[in-house]
């Protein structure tokens, strides 16, 4: 009798999934709202794409290194049909316990295709087709170099069952909205507090998360956060580095994969005309920038946009070196000429710019800074009148959105992922619902060379087109890429968690330190 009662208890044990080791993972975060976790309501930037990586899988995924299976165990690409070939992993499954399969793969296509998400594009996909449960074909209509960056790597899957009845995809906000395949269910939003709660999805086809729930914690303080214990995972400034070593916490730190910049708004005179702009890149000391805002934690950006550490960078990209004199040459050959006072002026007029600045979020962290100041004594210095207006993140996204601005300090990831993003960061064509997207179509032959880019599927072949945009951009200069802050995480080892950042960035370069994999190996 005994012998059988272990037996028993034996292979109940077996059968029942080990527990989540871990009770809960909090991540700190000064901002608090990006959103609801679904592909219709996140906030556009990069951390409101994070909060839904817990809940929706996509087809493939990154680790420290690349690519790595997802909802996909195989991938392959046949350059005679344009067709990317998946294999889905067979224990997937959907939060309610329905399986994921290939039609949940062909719906999302055409899905999206009729309800755009503004993080991917399917201009150059035909169709999905399934062959099989697990085995599903996207067919292009002409080559597509970005295609599992911004596609297999970024589109959440959407289970069919629940979203082919949704018409207004914005408006649905039931429970059923949140049901992905994620390692991760969402199980609360407060909005007013900024928090976030998740709870773990027991069959993952990955295996049962190790936490049991995460947690988002609004706080304005990360370094006290992380000392007392309240947050297992923050940003940190550079500065804070060596203290919170000491105090047995591991400190992490990103690529150059986040770029701050100058926006500006090349449609109307005199920033329409790149002599102007240019003027505006020997007006402004980077490094002064670096320096007077940041303590000397940062790196100045290339000219071409594309990140220091990209494998395609151009080193010969053009630059701007600090020279006052230079701009005030460039400015005065636009007519303008020096007042009493020693500002530009025409026709009696001061040559006066609107400089908008807010607090910008720089991997999930709102950082204050002084870089307006800086910018607009520096701009002041050459002899342009600066108002400058501090705003908040959201509303200056608003006013470059709209066109309403003359100049914003701005921001954004994606740097170092694939060379895409030079597309989507510089032309109208591939980058309108970016708010960081310059929307540059000025120039014929850079408009050709981002388009070219994007279709060659050789990689030799679209690294040379990728280092003569990085050239381009250079020369005209529709944004002026100012510096890489110095990104940098800390944790506390104790719980076992080893969190990373994801080379060329989570998705399409999200440069943030809350990759799910780290709660899932």
């Amino acid at each position: 009798m005994r012998k059988t009662l272990m037996a028993i208890c034996l292979v109940l044990a077996l059968s029942v999934p080990a527990a989540a080791q871990i009770p809960e993972i909090r991540i700190a975060d000064t901002t608090g709202d990006w959103g609801y976790p679904n592909a219709f309501r996140h906030y556009p930037r990069g951390p409101g794409y994070v909060r839904m990586s817990w809940v929706f899988d996509t087809l493939v995924w990154k680790d420290e290194k690349g690519y790595v299976p997802g909802l996909a165990r195989t991938w392959s690409f046949d350059p005679k049909s344009l067709s990317f070939a998946f294999e889905l992993h067979p224990k997937a499954k959907w939060h309610d316990g329905r399986p994921v399969t290939a039609d949940d793969v062909v719906f999302t296509i055409a899905y999206f295709k009729k309800h755009p998400y503004g993080w991917i594009s399917l201009d150059h996909v035909d169709r999905a087709e399934a062959k099989g449960p697990h085995q599903v074909v996207i067919r292009l209509t002409k080559p597509y170099a970005p295609f599992i960056s911004d596609v297999g790597g970024t589109m959440p899957i959407l289970p069919r069952h629940i979203w082919e009845k949704v018409d207004q995809p914005q408006a649905f906000d039931a429970p059923e909205a949140f049901i992905g395949s994620g390692p991760y269910r969402f199980k609360d939003f407060n909005k007013a507090q900024g928090t976030y709660l998740y709870e773990a999805f027991a069959d993952h086809h990955l295996g049962w998360p190790k936490a049991e729930r995460v947690i988002y914690v609004r706080s304005g303080k990360p370094l006290v956060s992380l000392s007392t214990g309240e947050v297992d995972l923050a940003n940190i400034q550079p500065e804070m580095a060596e203290p919170l070593r000491q105090k047995g916490m591991t400190v992490i730190q990103d690529e150059c994969g986040w770029v701050k910049k100058l926006m500006i708004n090349h449609k109307k005179p005199p920033f329409d005309d790149r002599r102007f702009r240019q003027a505006l890149a020997y007006a402004i000391n980077r490094q002064e920038i670096i320096d007077r805002s940041h303590r000397g934690f940062g790196t100045p950006a290339s000219y071409g946009l594309l990140s220091l550490d990209h494998e395609m960078y151009n080193p010969d990209t053009p630059v701007y070196a600090h020279d006052p004199e230079r701009a005030r040459v460039l400015i005065a050959g636009l007519g303008y000429t020096k007042g009493a006072d020693g500002m530009f002026q025409r026709e009696g007029r001061p040559l006066k710019v609107e400089l908008l600045s807010s607090h910008i979020t720089v991997g999930g962290q709102s950082t204050a800074d002084r870089d307006g100041e800086v910018i607009k004594k520096q701009l002041e210095t050459v002899g342009l009148v600066v108002d400058l207006v501090n705003l908040e993140q959201a509303t200056t996204d608003s006013k470059v959105k709209n066109w309403e601005f003359d100049l914003a300090v701005s921001g954004h990831g994606g740097i170092s992922g694939d060379a895409r993003i030079l597309s989507e960061m510089i032309s109208s064509q591939f980058g309108a619902g970016s708010v960081n997207s310059a929307r540059y179509d000025a120039n014929p032959e850079l408009a050709r060379l981002l388009d070219a880019q994007m279709l060659e599927m050789d990689a030799a072949q679209r690294k040379l087109l990728v280092q003569r945009i990085q050239v381009f951009h250079a020369e005209d200069l529709p944004a002026i890429p100012l510096y890489h802050p110095q990104s940098m995480a800390a944790y506390h080892p104790q719980k076992g968690i080893q969190w990373f950042f994801t080379r060329g960035g989570i998705s399409k370069g999200v440069p943030i330190p809350q990759n799910k994999l780290s709660l899932l190996r």
